[in-house]
């Protein structure tokens, strides 16, 4: 089973922002600092480390359709004005380097020329794209027909450029042409019309009901934001942003969410990925390519469809630890007669497993995570589960808190899977490093104790 695709690009705009800005200040840096006797690998090194910090502090990449072009620029300018300092505070520091102001202000002046023309020429092509092509646009439904609801709809028409394509209203209180039904209603017509965002005035909707509308949002994978109708709807929990003059409150999910925080989650599944394939796999796979070809026919490794990060379905990589059969998506059970001798060893001690750390340096899954499923369980639960759909915010992991506290291998009753669900969840809205490190060290705990459900 394949997962449906968006066919939208938007979330490759801030990695190529990135990638962008770091070829611009390293290449003019070569150039412009090749006579000041530079150690090149510590300097470009401490200059893209630094970049990327000032970025997270300045938000300087959180910029989206309905950012104005000032904005981007009060932050180009707070990110070069500290940069500027950074650059100048590593002289100092090295003995042997030749400080050079004129170098440096040449080096500023025309990165930033360079970063601006790119930046400018890119939000302004998108937003002719959408209003030229009517690609990328945002599918969009409001709850409540108030006010401060009308003056948001108007803000959508007028301002095309956002990219955002009104599809109705949807109300208890109001009768109007525009509005497309009652509340209840809605949930039908997000799914028939692929509406992505859900715009809700609060004076509308009981707390029961939005929080019914939270849940559908989860489980469906809809952003939901919030009509300020009242003041007393802000918490630490909502993030304001401006539609030209007109507030909009977002619900922000979670802390794995923050561009910072992914970050350091991510360089983290890398060196730990790096250290196991270097010290590990690259010994081990021969031995058990050869175990497992002298025992049966097939290939060493098995490849397998299965739903990731929004539901994007990827190959998730094992050693091959059963018999080549077309049963592919239906999960072991114990004693199952398609396992081989030497992968009932693998399951048991989990090395069938080790080839995803491949899938992690490839950016398909994280060290820690929710452990993906296969596609039959995905519809098999999705429905009926709540926050199940929570799990498919985060890269799926080589091991997760459910595995490690007793919730793996077999599903035999429903409640097995609700148990998984909940910990996953209860993951991804609590997570830090030292839980990831955590669960790395009870999962090697677990492998050399034994697990019953490890088969």
């Amino acid at each position: 089973m394949v997962a449906q695709q968006t066919g939208r690009y938007s979330k490759y705009i801030r990695p190529i922002n990135i990638l962008f800005d770091l070829m611009v200040i390293t290449t003019l840096s070569l150039y412009f600092f090749r006579d000041l006797n530079l150690n090149g690998f510590h300097y470009f090194l401490y200059q893209s480390f630094t970049w990327i910090v000032i970025a997270i502090l300045v938000k300087y990449y959180e910029v989206y359709r309905f950012t104005t072009p000032v904005e981007i620029i009060t932050k180009l300018v707070k990110q070069y004005s500290v940069f500027l300092l950074v650059v100048i505070a590593f002289f100092p520091f090295a003995k042997s380097v030749t400080f050079s102001g004129k170098a440096i202000a040449i080096f500023m002046i025309i990165s930033f020329c360079i970063i601006v023309t790119f930046k400018y020429l890119l939000f302004f092509y998108l937003k002719k794209y959408r209003i030229v092509t009517g690609s990328n646009f945002r599918n969009a439904v409001i709850i409540g027909y108030t006010p401060e609801a009308i003056r948001l709809k108007e803000v959508f028409d007028t301002r095309k450029d956002y990219g955002y394509r009104f599809l109705g209203y949807f109300s208890d209180k109001k009768q109007n042409p525009e509005v497309k039904g009652r509340i209840e209603d809605l949930n039908l017509f997000v799914i028939d019309n692929k509406v992505d965002e859900i715009y809700c005035s609060l004076n509308e909707i009981s707390n029961e009901k939005l929080k019914e509308l939270v849940e559908f949002a989860d489980e469906n994978n809809k952003t939901i934001k919030f009509i300020p109708d009242t003041k007393e709807i802000y918490s630490k929990n909502l993030k304001i942003d401006y539609y030209e003059l007109f507030p909009v409150l977002s619900l922000q999910k979670t802390q794995l969410h923050n561009p910072f925080i992914k970050g350091i989650k991510r360089a983290f599944d890398i060196l730990f990925s790096l250290f196991v394939i270097i010290f590990l796999l690259s010994w081990l796979i021969p031995l058990l390519a050869l175990l497992i070809k002298l025992e049966s026919k097939g290939p060493v490794f098995f490849k397998q469809g299965r739903p990731g990060m929004d539901e994007e379905e990827f190959h998730c990589y094992k050693f091959r630890s059963m018999q080549v059969n077309g049963f592919t998506e239906k999960e072991a059970s114990k004693n199952d007669p398609r396992v081989t001798k030497m992968g009932r060893f693998m399951r048991k001690t989990s090395m069938d497993e080790l080839p995803q750390f491949f899938n992690v340096i490839l950016g398909d899954m994280s060290v820690v995570g929710p452990r993906p499923h296969l596609w039959s369980q995905n519809k098999a639960y999705a429905s009926k589960i709540k926050k199940y759909m929570v799990r498919h915010y985060v890269k799926p992991g080589i091991t997760g808190l459910a595995q490690v506290k007793g919730f793996r291998g077999e599903i035999e009753t429903e409640e097995d899977m609700v148990n998984r669900i909940k910990l996953d969840v209860f993951y991804i809205e609590n997570w830090s490093l030292i839980m990831d490190i955590k669960i790395i060290f009870q999962t090697v705990f677990n492998i050399f104790k034994g697990e019953d459900k490890a088969y």
